[in-house]
């Protein structure tokens, strides 16, 4: 499967409190037409002329739209706890659309806890999956539902960030879901440590996809103006290859 695993996440970074409640309050009042697009292009060119997106990226009439249609959806599915955390930040409904109410809550409690972080901070999470498809890591756009296997383990169906509905996947929660990796800072090199577990980009001639691998030797060089000119000797975890790759390839494994 020919996958480029986005790095690059987009530039909106989140409603405002203001927007929130505007969006909020105009959804209670009145649900109708809010979704067309003529009405969330002219919302949208509303939020971002106002002096509270001073310095912050403008807001686009589809991230409107997403907003009202995912808040549609979480009226209709009835998950209080999840409408209550969410602060600033459009993209948390998406990651939010496991069916069957409070045990979805559950189900994403348990994603928050294996990150290490506090429910309250939901709307600060991503997340990555592995695919059983070729072992790659990519980034999670939205958990859609859950199931329990034939072994009594948890899974949730997945959608990656840049595909369609027909590549989305049941993975393991356990085993096949962690807060997303971090590409490592040229400043934080000294943070990868031989025998750790670091995600990679493998590139080929054909693709380049992110795997786990291990740190086997590292050879600590002066940086420069370029930045760190260490190089890291790896192992892939996948199909036992090694190579020597540079920082800029490397990130940090959250868990």
């Amino acid at each position: 499967m020919d996958r480029l695993r986005p790095r690059q996440r987009p530039v909106f970074s989140g409603f405002t409190k203001a927007e929130i409640e505007k969006m909020e309050k105009l959804f209670m009042e009145s649900r109708e037409l809010l979704q067309s697009k003529e009405f969330c292009q002219k919302l949208a060119r509303n939020f971002s002329s106002s002096s509270g997106r001073a310095g912050k990226p403008i807001v686009k009439w589809n991230e409107v739209q997403n907003w009202f249609t995912t808040r549609q959806q979480e009226s209709k599915v009835k998950v209080p706890s999840v409408t209550n955390t969410y602060k600033d930040e459009s993209r948390l409904p998406q990651t939010c659309l496991l069916n069957d109410g409070d045990q979805s809550c559950q189900i994403l409690k348990g994603l928050v806890a294996k990150v290490g972080e506090k429910v309250l901070d939901l709307s600060e999470l991503e997340f990555e999956a592995k695919s059983s498809t070729d072992g790659a890591w990519y980034d999670v756009d939205m958990f859609l539902s859950h199931r329990v296997s034939s072994s009594g383990e948890t899974e949730v169906c997945v959608r990656f960030v840049g595909f369609g509905a027909e590549e989305d996947e049941w993975v393991n929660v356990k085993k096949a879901v962690r807060g997303r990796s971090i590409p490592f800072e040229h400043s934080k090199c000294c943070k990868v440590m031989v025998g750790g577990l670091v995600l990679c980009l493998q590139e080929r001639r054909d693709q380049s996809i992110y795997y786990d691998a291990h740190v086997l030797e590292i050879e600590r060089k002066t940086h420069d103006i370029r930045g760190c000119r260490c190089l890291f000797f790896i192992r892939y975890d996948h199909d036992s290859s090694e190579e020597t790759v540079r920082l800029r390839r490397l990130c940090r494994v959250l868990g």
